[in-house]
C-alpha cells in the first residue's frame, strides 16, 4: 500500500485483533477481544472498523447478518513501515541511538543483547 498512514492507537489496536486471528473476523469477535480492555462502546468500535475500510486498511465481506472484516495490509508491512517511521523521527535514522536509548532506559537487558548479537550474526552470514 503506497503512502500509508500511521494508524491511532485505537484503529491499530482492532487491526492487532484482526491480523492476529488470521481470518476474516465480525464485530463480535473483535468486541470480544477487547473484553476487559478497552470500554468502548458497540458504535465506536463499528464507527473504528468503518474508518480502516475506507482507508483501505481492511475489506469488509457482508455474510448473514453480520461483515466480516479481512486485512488489506500485511501486519509484516504495516510494522516495517511504522518502524522505519519511527527511527526516522525519533532517532534521525540510527539504529544505534534506538538501542542505545534501550539499553540506558533498561528497556533490554543483557539477555536482549545476546538476541540481537546472535540476530545481526544471522542476516549478515546470510549476505
Amino acid at each position: 500500500m503506497e503512502n500509508m498512514k500511521r494508524l491511532p492507537e485505537s484503529e491499530l489496536r482492532l487491526m492487532m485483533i484482526i491480523w492476529d486471528a488470521g481470518e476474516p473476523v465480525a464485530s463480535p469477535y473483535i468486541l470480544e477481544k477487547l473484553v476487559g480492555e478497552k470500554d468502548w462502546a458497540k458504535t465506536t468500535v463499528l464507527n473504528f472498523l468503518s474508518r480502516l475500510v475506507d482507508r483501505g486498511f481492511l475489506t469488509i465481506e457482508k455474510r448473514g447478518r453480520f461483515h466480516y472484516f479481512s486485512p488489506a495490509v500485511a501486519k509484516e508491512e504495516y510494522l516495517q513501515m511504522e518502524s522505519r517511521s519511527f527511527l526516522e523521527r525519533v532517532h534521525r535514522n540510527s539504529l544505534k541511538s534506538l538501542v542505545a536509548s534501550l539499553y540506558d532506559g533498561q528497556g533490554i537487558d543483557e539477555a536482549d543483547l545476546q538476541e540481537l548479537r546472535q540476530y545481526l550474526d544471522q542476516i549478515s552470514a546470510k549476505k
